[in-house]
């Protein structure tokens, strides 16, 4: 079975309850510190694509950095650039198993991929 990866951000309390949700269930996780390595514009592209959901669920609307930028959050575009040029507003934890991602609000909906497995 492919792992999960999971965009984690260790700070994040919501993060770390996720990825103990899916370690305490055995699953092979991958976990990409984003703030570390953060996502390419075709990396954000295709995790876009998977999500269930508006583009805009990807950001953090009230961080500082996405308010000054005014952007659209329902244009995918600006959200791509929003990301690339400011990572820590990436919405965490994302959960992706390569054909469907989930933002774990609350940490327990990355368990949606454990079950679709």
């Amino acid at each position: 079975m492919t792992a999960i990866t999971l965009y984690h951000n260790p700070r994040c309390s919501k993060s770390r309850q996720a990825l103990a949700l899916l370690e305490e269930r055995g699953v092979a996780v991958e976990v990409r510190r984003y703030l570390d390595d953060s996502l390419s514009e075709p990396e954000l592209r295709a995790l876009m694509a998977r999500l269930d959901g508006d583009t805009g669920a990807l950001v953090r609307r009230q961080e500082p950095e996405w308010k000054a930028l005014a952007a659209d959050p329902a244009d995918p575009e600006q959200v791509v650039r929003a990301l690339v040029a400011h990572p820590r507003i990436m919405e965490r934890p994302i959960a992706d198993d390569g054909r469907r991602a989930v933002i774990g609000r609350p940490p327990e909906e990355v368990l949606a991929l454990v079950a679709s497995r």
